[in-house]
This record gives C-alpha cells, sequence and structure tokens, in this order.
C-alpha cells in the first residue's frame, strides 16, 4: 500500500502565482538599494539606524568584541544625538531626503523601463540599512512572481563598505529562500559612458544657470586607506570617474581637485580629506568654490548638511566667498535613463530583455 502525502497551498510559505489574486505576476525584478536613513530626525529614531549601520563587519572590520564594546559603549551614547541634529537640518515636510528622493528614482525608472517595455520588469526599492529592507523587499517581490532579479545599488563605486554590503544582505536573504529566483548584480557604474555624460550634462546645466566657479571639487565619501591596501577598488574607481568626468567637461586638471569626506576615528582615511582641502582652496585665493558628489545618486546627510551647510562655513571662515553645492542626479531625466540603459544591458539573455 502507498502512502499519499496531503497536497498543502501552504508549504513554501510564499504565495504561489494562483494565491497572489488581483496581482499581476511579474517575471523580472530590479532592486535598487540605497544606504538608508531613520525614521524621524530624533536620537531615539537615529539610534538603532546608528546601531545597524556600524554594527556592519563590512562598514568597520575591527574584532568584533571589541568594536562592540567601543559601538555600545561610548559610540551610541553620545552620536545618535549629535547624528539627529543634523538631520534635523535638512528633513522636511515629506520626510528623508534620501528615502523620498530613492523613491522617486525608483518611480521614474519604472516609468522609464514601461516606456520601452510595459509590464516586463518590476523595479521596487530596498535600503540597507532602516526600511524597508533588502529581506522584506526581496519577499514582496517573491510573492509578485519575480523569478529573475537584477541587484542594483546605488553606488557608482564599488566598495566592500557599500556594494559588498548589500551583496551580503542578498545573500543572507537568499540563503533562507526554498526557491530562490534567477540573481545578477549591478557592482559598480563608475566609468559607464552615459552614466558619466548624466554626470557631465547636470554640472553644465548647473554652470548655465548660476555660472562657473573657480574651481569643482569632486568629494567622493571616504573609506579607511586600509581597505584600499587590502584589495578595495574604490580610491582607484573614484579616481575614473574623475578623469573621465573632467574629459568630458573638458577642462583642466588645475580646475578640478578631488577629495574625500565624512571620516571617523583615528586611523587614516583616504586622502586629501575635503574639509582640508576647502579651508586649503580658500586660504589660497579661491573665492568661489563648486562641488559636486559624484559617488552619491541621491542626495542625503553627507551632501546636503556635511558639503552644502558644514564645508560650505569652513570654506568662508577660511577666507572664501561662497561655496555652491550642486545637487546629486537625484530622479533627474538623465540619471533616469542612464540607468535604465544599465539595467537593459545586465538583463540580456533574459526573456524580458529588449532584442
Amino acid at each position: 500500500m502507498t502512502a499519499t502525502m496531503p497536497r498543502s497551498n501552504h508549504y513554501t510559505g510564499v504565495a504561489s502565482h494562483s494565491d497572489a489574486s488581483g496581482v499581476q505576476s511579474v517575471q523580472a525584478g530590479v532592486l535598487l538599494v540605497n544606504l538608508g536613513t531613520p525614521t524621524a530626525p530624533t536620537a531615539k529614531a537615529v539610534r538603532p539606524y546608528l546601531a545597524e549601520f556600524l554594527g556592519d563587519a563590512r562598514v568597520i572590520d575591527y574584532p568584533r568584541w571589541l568594536w562592540w564594546l567601543i559601538l555600545h559603549g561610548v559610540i551610541l551614547r553620545v552620536r545618535p544625538a549629535r547624528s539627529a541634529h543634523a538631520y534635523a537640518k535638512i528633513w522636511t515636510a515629506q520626510g528623508s531626503p534620501l528615502r523620498f528622493g530613492s523613491e522617486a528614482l525608483a518611480a521614474g525608472l519604472q516609468a522609464e523601463l514601461d516606456r520601452q517595455q510595459p509590464g516586463t520588469l518590476r523595479v521596487a526599492l530596498a535600503m540597507r540599512y532602516g526600511e524597508p529592507s533588502v529581506a522584506h523587499t526581496i519577499e514582496q517581490l517573491q510573492c509578485e512572481g519575480v523569478r529573475r532579479l537584477l541587484v542594483l545599488p546605488l553606488y557608482p563605486q564599488y566598495s566592500a563598505t557599500s556594494t559588498g554590503s548589500v551583496i551580503d544582505a542578498v545573500a543572507d536573504v537568499f540563503k533562507t529562500l526554498r526557491w530562490p529566483p534567477e540573481l545578477r548584480f549591478v557592482n559598480d557604474y563608475h566609468d559607464d559612458p552615459r552614466h558619466i555624460d548624466a554626470l557631465a550634462t547636470s554640472i553644465e546645466r548647473w554652470w548655465a544657470t548660476h555660472g562657473r566657479g573657480d574651481k569643482l571639487l569632486l568629494s567622493f565619501h571616504g573609506i579607511p586607506e586600509r581597505y584600499v591596501r587590502l584589495g578595495d577598488p574604490y580610491f582607484d574607481q573614484c579616481q575614473t570617474t574623475a578623469r573621465l568626468l573632467r574629459e568630458r567637461l573638458r577642462i583642466s586638471a588645475d580646475d578640478m581637485i578631488l577629495s574625500f569626506q565624512s571620516r571617523v576615528g583615528r586611523e587614516q582615511w583616504l586622502q586629501p580629506y575635503t574639509d582640508a582641502t576647502v579651508r586649503q582652496l580658500a586660504a589660497v585665493g579661491v573665492k568661489k568654490l563648486d562641488v559636486a558628489c559624484p559617488g552619491f545618486a541621491v542626495d542625503c546627510l553627507e551632501t546636503l548638511e556635511e558639503i552644502a551647510m558644514q564645508n560650505r562655513d569652513f570654506f568662508l571662515a577660511a577666507g572664501g566667498e561662497t561655496l555652491r553645492y550642486i545637487p546629486a542626479l537625484n530622479d533627474s531625466a538623465e540619471q533616469v535613463r542612464s540607468l535604465a540603459a544599465l539595467v537593459r544591458r545586465h538583463v540580456r539573455g533574459w526573456p524580458e530583455s529588449i532584442a
């Protein structure tokens, strides 16, 4: 006598196509991932966000026991209030600029992909730290029937501290899935011609409206120098982006400077440092300084507060007259089109790709 196993529609814990009544099955998805943001500009909201961010071994790779003592014994007792004060300066009625800016970019990318091939690619947004989480968003995409997934971290230059951490987060989710979708990653797009052209067009348009400064400073987020010595390609990719952008803008090497911002701790980070650079430029007679941040796809605390406010004050105090921050690409048509082209290139070979 042969035993038969009872059937169950709840075996996998994931809605089947037939279960998802009213939801159209989508076969391929594009997961945009940005850094993340606290839910409010308060110390209470900032603390869990910082704990998750600074607790990531990709970001701070000290021995776990030592870093746990430093993080929970010192940093999370002091830094949340300071960070909340900075977030309050840029918070709007819509909330966090990084959150609503990323949502607008995702919506723009969805519209652009639908314009060319309606209903074939589902764009979703996740945050590496905070909400919406990578895990929740991938679960939602599975419930919608996604069987092929392209992950696009919104970091043009690769670093283990950013894109590498996104890869970790996605891998952690996939380890829990009974039937994970086919997976592809965009590791970086630092030298993508369409991306370089989008950056250049944005700067040229800004200059056409506001005039051109004495110098153009490109400020990238920093990482410890030690990470580069261990094999992180970030520094070289930042240099490549800067060179290609300078060539596209047709300006001399003397007219463009590269620097690195947002360092923490006592070890050496990538140099030159942005805060020291703006002071030095003011001291040698630069009066009007333009600053762009090509490592940030969407404006956030590091661009709107650290550059446009803090470093502006440093520049003025050192004798400069005006520091003008050139906004990130955000949801501009140029960025939407360049990312859409990037997505189409990376989904080639899938049934959803355009011939």
